[in-house]
């Protein structure tokens, strides 16, 4: 009769065996949070669902929803242009400079008398100025210019560092003529400088208009600048491209300010300037390039018959 023994009596058993982990854990236990950050885990889109609405042609509204489930923005079929109201697209009834402005009023008085006196003969500008006066108390057509060519002098010199002095710039300069005084000074250096007047500034021409709403309203002033200045233009390399920084030129300017008058908070400034027709124009600038270096390519057909003659 066999006798079963438990299994102790053959003593302790330890089977052993080679086993391979496939861990995917980092040796080095330390940095978790770091190696953590540096994956992303995101959602991808269902293609097979885009491939079956353009099979079925589905709606613009049903792909509008789908997408704002899926948390993605729909692809606008159209572009709306951004719009500033403060301040206006154009100039208002654009002044016209008398043909010869500049030279026949340094000689004769009463030539200065007569243009003097044109200011007072337009209505539309004595009625701008009351409708200014409602909304600026203090504002006159005689002390205004004082007012203006500081701030032209200021806009002036800041342009020599636009990216510097962007902020201060709209401050003074309005959003339709930031873009015409700012064009090209990326590539360029420009130094300006005041020098006198020749003649005081006064103004020339006022108007008034209003924007959506006849309470909207906005003012824009001509001022006649005839002064000394120096202007000189550098190109990226250094080199002088117009004017100079010597030499000290009598210049006529036109300079409209505008002013959104319904704002409390508003202020004076820069909108354009009038460039008369019957100014000669100038000479564009010299543009300048970097000269590639190239380097000689050797003509195989003229050594070919050269090194034949060598071999024989």
């Amino acid at each position: 009769m066999l006798k079963l023994r438990p299994l102790n009596c053959y003593g302790e058993v330890c089977p052993s065996a080679l086993v391979i982990q496939n861990r995917s854990k980092h040796w080095n236990p330390k940095f978790k949070k770091e190696r953590r950050q540096k994956f992303m885990k995101f959602e991808l889109p269902n293609y097979e669902e885009q491939t079956k609405g353009r099979k079925e042609k589905t709606s613009l509204d049903e792909e509008r929803k789908k997408m704002k489930k899926e948390g993605r923005k729909h692809p606008s079929s159209f572009s709306v242009k951004p719009i500033s109201i403060s301040s206006t697209s154009n100039v208002l009834e654009q002044y016209v400079p008398p043909e010869g402005d500049g030279k026949t009023s340094l000689i004769s008085k009463t030539v200065t008398k007569d243009k003097l006196s044109e200011f007072g003969k337009t209505g539309k500008s004595y009625n701008a100025i009351r409708k200014i006066k409602q909304f600026e108390e203090h504002f006159s057509s005689k002390t205004f210019p004082s007012e203006a060519i500081e701030i032209f002098k200021e806009a002036q010199k800041l342009i020599e560092d636009v990216e510097k002095n962007e902020d201060r710039l709209h401050e003074l300069v309005t959003e339709y003529a930031y873009p015409q005084m700012t064009v090209g000074l990326d590539t360029k250096t420009m130094r300006w400088n005041f020098v006198d007047s020749i003649e005081p500034p006064r103004t020339v021409h006022c108007r008034t208009t209003d924007l959506l709403t006849k309470d909207n309203l906005y003012a824009q002033v001509t001022v006649r600048f005839h002064t000394r200045q120096t202007l000189a233009i550098y190109d990226r390399f250094g080199r002088l491209t117009y004017g100079s920084e010597d030499l000290i030129k009598d210049v006529l300017e036109f300079v409209v300010f505008e002013k959104h008058i319904s704002d409390e908070y508003a202020s004076w400034r820069i909108h354009s300037k009038i460039i008369p027709k019957w100014i000669p124009v100038r000479d564009p600038l010299h543009k300048t390039y970097i000269k590639p270096h190239m380097e000689p390519i050797p003509d195989e057909e003229e050594d070919k018959p050269e090194k034949e003659a060598a071999k024989a």
